[in-house]
């Protein structure tokens, strides 16, 4: 079979689609800042609350939560409309969401964040529930998986700056009293640390919603494509019932469910892992979670190399193959990752993002195939599957604050159980897609 040429991967009937794929490719960066400067959030609540993991945790479920509620309303309004409006919609909650931690910060309470990160996530929901298809329906679908690993590739571009700044503005900035500290002060003094820290935390949140603003208004003034914006008058009842009927479609949600919270809790708890290692090597709690994020960045960056090398490689190797034999890569450097008890522990989770890169995109492609004109609601199943997000991490932090410990192995190390579970399931779903391939393309001959 001939492999397509890359310039035929954004071409349509003819038509060159390069200004709409890079406009949309934009709101890829813009989601991927918000996941990654979101997760090192997890522990600066914590501090800034005197709170448990468990409960800074409640960000990520506040977070990803948003996706689950979002993403079939979002398909119904993009099947009555169209991919540019759901756009649209999305952009602005993302934005209101974002300029929401302002009177957050005047409350002083926790509550009002996560309700600022729900609104948020549901305006990320209606983004990926339509840039994720319209850029799937930017060209043949013979080309669809590369075109939305090459979308995608711009994800982490705008996770590493979510990263950075949530490094450089946000945990250098904050006060540098550990949680030990903030639980002696009385509460005047308390207050107002907690001032100055809400203060720090909400000045990225301010400058990302004025930028997606602009965002919001470039897209709103431009002449975009209309590829698979044909209106359907099926049911959400029977496009559901149809799409319950195909297997692959249904093990692809699984997976991506289960794919999101390895993510997730890989990311986010590699401060926690990091900070245990490097305090036992003598390092203050602060400087402990500063070189955390260094090694998350690390992380990022070996996932963005990564996409892009991915994405090379599935010119070549078969996606469900290429994705199983990731899974146990990744699967392998989690098991690294609970056995050392050292700096090669944090070694092993920065290996695992490279594994992690060509994941989500793919599975997606991969459960697509085929769905006709049920791709708008099969693409909202695979994003309320994002819901992973917001299971996984709670289960890994209850078992980081059991202080649980087995043959030597602490807390922390052991909750990388989770990931590691997640690996596995990922792993089987490519080998089954493999093999799936393989009969189709065997009947097909």
């Amino acid at each position: 079979m001939n492999k397509p040429k890359n310039n035929d991967l954004l071409i349509k009937d003819g038509v060159s689609l390069i200004i709409p794929f890079v406009m949309i490719t934009s709101c890829f960066a813009l989601w991927g800042f918000a996941n990654d400067i979101t997760a090192p959030m997890v522990k600066a609540f914590s501090k800034i609350f005197r709170m448990s993991v468990t409960e800074g945790a409640l960000v990520q479920v506040a977070f990803y939560l948003g996706y689950f509620v979002m993403a079939f309303p979002a398909a119904m309004f993009i099947q009555r409309y169209s991919f540019k409006a759901g756009v649209l919609i999305g952009l602005s909650l993302y934005a209101a969401g974002a300029l929401l931690f302002v009177p957050a910060q005047a409350i002083g309470v926790y509550f009002p964040f996560l309700l600022a990160y729900f609104i948020m996530t549901c305006g990320l929901s209606f983004l990926e529930t339509s840039c994720n298809p319209y850029i799937y329906c930017m060209g043949s679908e013979e080309t669809a998986t590369q075109r939305l690993n090459l979308a995608q590739a711009f994800n982490p571009i705008g996770a590493l700056a979510g990263m950075f700044v949530a490094m450089q503005y946000v945990q250098a900035r904050m006060s540098p009293m550990d949680s030990t500290e903030r639980h002696g002060l009385s509460e005047t003094q308390f207050d107002i640390v907690k001032d100055h820290d809400l203060d720090i935390l909400i000045q990225p949140y301010i400058y990302i919603g004025a930028i997606i603003i602009i965002l919001l208004l470039l897209i709103r003034f431009t002449n975009m494509p209309k590829n698979g914006d044909e209106r359907s008058n099926k049911s959400l009842k029977t496009a559901l019932g149809e799409l319950a009927k195909i297997k692959n479609y249904r093990e692809g949600v699984i997976a991506q469910f289960f794919y999101v919270g390895a993510q997730v809790t890989c990311w986010t708890f590699i401060i926690q892992y990091g900070t245990r290692v490097f305090m036992a090597e003598g390092m203050s709690e602060h400087a402990a979670e500063i070189l955390s994020q260094k090694y998350n960045i690390a992380a990022m960056v070996m996932f963005t190399l990564s996409r892009f090398i991915c994405t090379w490689f599935l010119k070549y190797i078969q996606p469900g193959r290429l994705l199983s034999i990731l899974a146990v890569l990744g699967a392998a450097s989690v098991l690294g990752a609970i056995l050392f008890t050292d700096r090669n522990g944090v070694y092993c989770l920065v290996g695992v993002s490279a594994c992690m890169s060509l994941m989500f995109p793919t599975i997606y492609g991969i459960a697509l195939r085929g769905l006709g004109d049920n791709v708008k609601f099969g693409g909202a199943g695979l994003i309320m599957s994002i819901l992973g997000g917001s299971v996984f991490p709670p289960l890994q932090a209850v078992i980081i604050d059991s202080g649980i410990s087995i043959a030597g192995l602490p807390a922390t190390n052991l909750s990388f159980a989770v990931p590691l579970i997640c690996f596995a399931v990922i792993a089987a779903y490519g080998h089954r897609a493999y093999v799936r391939h393989h009969i189709t393309h065997d009947c097909n001959k």
